[in-house]
């Protein structure tokens, strides 16, 4: 492999990894800002937010219903198996992975997030075009349902 490919999947890493430290903080400016600005966050059984600003009204929604709950809610997303190809010569990359929410009650949710990411040439990160979320189960009660 060569040395600009396991940088761009080390970046691809980076991001995953900025998105859950910044839901998990309840930065949803930071979390929105890892997509790119048309990108797309898919929730199966849910719905489809398209654009960063309507990621970040998303990820403003649940911050609300989180702030409102009786006791301070905690929230920890663990991402792992993620499983990364890249095209550096197209600045496209895809990802695969399994995330696995813990919150203060315990167990909440688990899934996979299926990922396409797209180098943004005049920053050089490469961001989120687009997620699509799969949960696969929950636990009751759910802080995220």
């Amino acid at each position: 492999m060569r040395p600009d490919e396991l940088a761009a999947r080390e970046q691809v890493r980076h991001t995953i990894a900025a998105y859950a430290h910044a839901v998990d903080r309840g930065r949803f400016d930071e979390a929105a800002a890892c997509f790119t600005a048309d990108g797309v966050l898919d929730v199966r059984g849910s719905d489809r937010s398209e654009g960063r600003d309507a990621v970040a009204a998303r990820f403003a929604v649940a911050g609300q219903k989180l702030a409102a709950a009786s006791t301070k809610a905690i929230v920890r997303h663990h991402v792992s198996s993620i499983d990364i190809e890249a095209d550096v010569t197209a600045g496209t990359a895809t990802s695969s992975s399994y995330f696995f929410v813990v919150t203060e009650i315990g167990p909440d949710h688990w899934g996979t997030y299926r990922d396409t990411f797209r180098r943004d040439d005049a920053t050089g990160r490469w961001l989120i075009s687009e997620r699509q979320v799969t949960v696969d189960g929950r636990t009751a009660p759910s802080r995220m349902a």
